[in-house]
């Protein structure tokens, strides 16, 4: 079954920015890190799903990574420019029988900028 990687819309701010610092209607960077990710050829065994929230706003962009029978994570402080490393990461979480990439084989965001690693849901 296919991994999904989650990766919120809404992220208002990029890690580091001030409360309140985006620019109102501008185009928020959480939307901008979701056409990143959809502007590229999906991984093998991954879908890319936009969604309304992650509930990490004052980490920046987040993305999450589930599938049945793995363990999830919640990733944080991620920009546009994390898409191809993200995607990478990504492929390696569906390729793992479950979900516990070796860490030394996780791109180096993935392995500095996990927010939750959550036990497989049975």
């Amino acid at each position: 079954m296919a991994a999904t990687l989650y990766v919120c819309q809404t992220c208002r701010a990029a890690a580091g920015d001030a409360p309140g610092s985006d620019a109102g209607d501008a185009v928020r960077p959480g939307a901008r890190l979701v056409a990143a990710l959809l502007s590229a050829p999906a991984p093998e065994g991954v879908d890319i799903r936009p969604v309304e929230c992650l509930s990490a706003c004052s980490q920046g962009c987040s993305v999450a990574l589930s599938a049945p029978g793995k363990w999830s994570y919640v990733y944080g402080r991620l920009s546009e420019a994390d898409a191809a490393a993200i995607l990478e990461g990504a492929a390696r979480y569906a390729a793992s029988a479950d979900g516990l990439v070796p860490w030394r084989e996780r791109p180096e965001i993935f392995r500095k900028q996990s927010l939750a690693r959550i036990p497989p849901q049975e």
